[in-house]
């Protein structure tokens, strides 16, 4: 947005992982929530940019027009509201997102247990980043170097991404969302690759990232969450890769009220956003971008949230 990509020399590529929670959200996700919205008195509460995410069949959205009851919310305290006024319904909460997230969702999860919210449900989507990026470097990749997402270290601290220098060798920087701190990052790590500085991990965020992060955001993911295995979509399953509810909060769990025997599909596309969120391919090398495939009308998960990607290239430009 900032014209940054378009300043740099042209052997300076800024590719783009996967960092929209939206985008990494599993198609068998969606057709859960679909299937579920279909059920008699069910409120879905979602944020926007799920509205259009699509499953095996559907998007939300298309439900929402088929006459099935969902509402779009701006935080996870919305659908608390919701449940209360609603007392004879059942709503549930579409919870994606990462450790950002997560702490917030932690909090609704316990305020719905100590009010005894009876009809309040999370389908959870939450997802972690360490695995995802050691599954990045463990793999071939075109990376030098990264930066870090200062939202999720925000909450995790600085220390959570040292792994990528300490165990890969590559430079890595936590920075802000302004055009001034991306630029500075990417300065940061053009002076470590080309041997100006020594290769280091580097939290330059320091006005909003403490080497531990926030502890107390901690303490809700851990007191409310487990850790397992997720699903990525476009990637594949990756072991500690996602949370979700842990036993003493599992009532709240809307698979096992709702689809106890859920089995999850993963629809196939003529899309690259695998190949885009794992830093392979860049937008505009996927045939259909641009052509059948825009923020109108996505056909991939990296066209339909602003976060992604493929929109962002759409809207700003890539190189």
């Amino acid at each position: 947005k900032s014209g940054i990509r378009h300043l740099l020399p042209e052997n300076i590529l800024l590719l783009s992982g996967p960092g929209c929670p939206v985008c990494v959200t599993d198609t068998g996700y969606i057709d859960a929530a679909s299937a579920i919205s279909d059920i008699d008195n069910v409120i879905i509460a979602a944020f926007g940019d799920m509205m259009k995410l699509k499953g095996t069949h559907n998007t939300l959205m298309d439900k929402q027009a088929e006459g099935s009851d969902i509402i779009v919310v701006y935080s996870p305290e919305d659908a608390l509201k919701i449940a209360k006024e609603n007392k004879n319904k059942d709503v549930i909460f579409t919870a994606a997102g990462f450790e950002t997230t997560a702490p917030l969702i932690a909090a609704t999860v316990k305020i719905a247990e100590s009010h005894k919210y009876m009809n309040l449900y999370f389908l959870t989507a939450l997802k972690r980043m360490e695995p995802v990026i050691r599954l990045i470097l463990s793999g071939e990749h075109m990376i030098n170097g990264i930066i870090c997402p200062g939202h999720v270290a925000s909450v995790t601290g600085s220390d959570y991404f040292k792994f990528i220098t300490s165990e890969f060798n590559i430079p890595a920087v936590v920075c802000g969302f302004e055009a001034a701190d991306i630029t500075e990052g990417i300065s940061n790590l053009l002076e470590q690759i080309s041997g100006k500085l020594p290769v280091q991990f580097k939290n330059l965020y320091v006005r909003c990232v403490k080497d531990k992060g926030n502890k107390i955001a901690q303490e809700q993911m851990n007191e409310v969450f487990d850790i397992v295995s997720g699903t990525w979509r476009g990637i594949g399953t990756i072991e500690d890769s996602a949370l979700i509810l842990n036993e003493h909060y599992s009532r709240f769990d809307a698979l096992k009220k709702f689809m106890p025997d859920n089995n999850t599909l993963t629809a196939a596309s003529d899309c690259i956003c695998s190949e885009v969120l794992l830093g392979i391919k860049l937008p505009f090398q996927c045939s259909l971008f641009r052509t059948v495939c825009t923020p109108h009308n996505p056909k991939g998960p990296c066209m339909v949230s602003s976060e992604g990607s493929c929109a962002a290239c759409y809207m700003y430009g890539g190189r």
